[in-house]
């Protein structure tokens, strides 16, 4: 069994320019199909428009407000939305206030499957 504690892992920032802690992934666990991070924008934030050719990713958000574009269409989001982004969907999410979010992708997210 693997137990990984949030606030024991170290922030990152990613290549779309969102601030995340891997809770589980390959870096600090045996993990090869999926991950889990927590991410957070402050207010005005917001990632770089992008896509994954690989990963599936869905976004689980757990406080504050934003706006959530995912192949041309926005909508506001907040806590209890989860958001599904197909592999090939650009995609951004624009924080309304201080946000904080879930983040799963499966594959493994990696830098090297973000395009801009």
């Amino acid at each position: 069994m693997i137990i990984q504690q949030l606030d024991q892992q170290e922030a990152f920032t990613t290549a779309d320019g969102s601030t995340i802690r891997s809770i589980l992934d390959a870096t600090n666990a045996p993990v090869k199909n999926q991950s889990l991070a927590e991410a957070s924008l402050a207010l005005g934030g917001k990632t770089d428009r992008h896509y994954h050719k690989l990963s599936e990713e869905i976004y689980f958000i757990l406080e504050g407000r934003a706006s959530m574009e995912v192949g041309g269409v926005f909508q506001t989001v907040g806590p209890g939305d989860a958001i599904l982004i197909p592999p090939g969907a650009w995609h951004q999410i624009e924080a309304l206030s201080e946000l904080r979010f879930l983040c799963c992708c499966a594959p493994v997210y990696s830098h090297e499957d973000t395009y801009f």
